[in-house]
């Protein structure tokens, strides 16, 4: 079987995206990690098909790389959103079906998608670190100096602890130097570092709030580039109106050929 895809990045979360509006492409898991794989693949964090769906301008349906059904994927989202535009989607407000529930998308200035995010209505306190969930479960750890963290080992071990090991958990690290919060991410699906993850960007600066109340907007540094989360605080641990906002970049175009299962 042969596929035409499209290769897109979100500060360094990278993707593999479908155009799947005709219906005709059905994946099965060990396809999907095929094409994902960085040596005999493709190579990307995830995978994504671009379907039509009655009453929205397109259904996001998200794959990590381990070939698994994902739940919501902010960089990806932002992703989807720019290719659906390159495709032809054109719209200045978008609306779309994710897995967990509708999103809005803007296009932004400086080729910036502006994603709307689902609702918070909880953070957990774990042991002096906060767990969260703001599509995708995170956890989120606030440090002194992330880049000298072991992100991988760390956050393998946090992911796979008895609490989190059956559902998985993506791990965040923090550091606020004041003007801005740098985040690193070990990120479920992938197990592994990746350069960016926007719904754990999004869940560090809902912690990271600076207001009691009222609008916030916290700018985030990655190690795949520069991101800014808008949100509105509404109560103690209550958030509306929550933007991930930042770039989305075609990379390239390709065929390939899928062995099958």
């Amino acid at each position: 079987m042969s596929i035409v895809f499209y290769k897109y990045q979100g500060t360094g979360n990278d993707f593999v995206i479908i155009d799947n509006r005709d219906a005709t492409v059905q994946l099965s898991t060990e396809q999907v990690k095929q094409i994902c794989d960085r040596r005999f693949g493709v190579g990307a964090d995830g995978l994504m098909l671009l379907n039509s769906l009655e009453g929205y301008d397109f259904e996001m349906v998200y794959y990590n790389a381990d070939g698994k059904e994902g739940s919501m994927c902010g960089n990806g989202g932002r992703c989807l959103t720019q290719f659906a535009f390159d495709q032809g989607i054109k719209r200045d407000h978008y609306h779309f079906l994710a897995t967990d529930g509708p999103h809005e998308a803007e296009m932004g200035n400086n080729h910036w998608i502006h994603l709307k995010m689902k609702d918070v209505d909880t953070i957990e306190d774990y042991h002096g670190d906060y767990v969260l969930n703001t599509g995708s479960p995170h956890y989120v750890k606030q440090v002194d100096a992330v880049m000298e963290e072991d992100v991988f080992k760390v956050g393998k071990d946090i992911r796979y602890s008895k609490d989190f090991e059956e559902q998985g958990v993506n791990v965040n690290f923090v550091e606020d130097d004041g003007q801005r919060l740098i985040v690193r991410t070990y990120e479920r699906g992938v197990e592994d570092e990746t350069l960016s993850c926007g719904t754990g960007v999004t869940a560090s600066a809902l912690v990271f709030a600076h207001n009691d109340n009222g609008f916030n907007r916290i700018e985030i540094s990655t190690k795949g580039g520069n991101l800014a989360v808008e949100f509105d605080k509404t109560g103690e641990n209550e958030f509306r109106n929550i933007w991930l906002c930042g770039p989305a970049t075609f990379v390239f175009k390709g065929s390939l050929d899928l062995k099958k299962d």
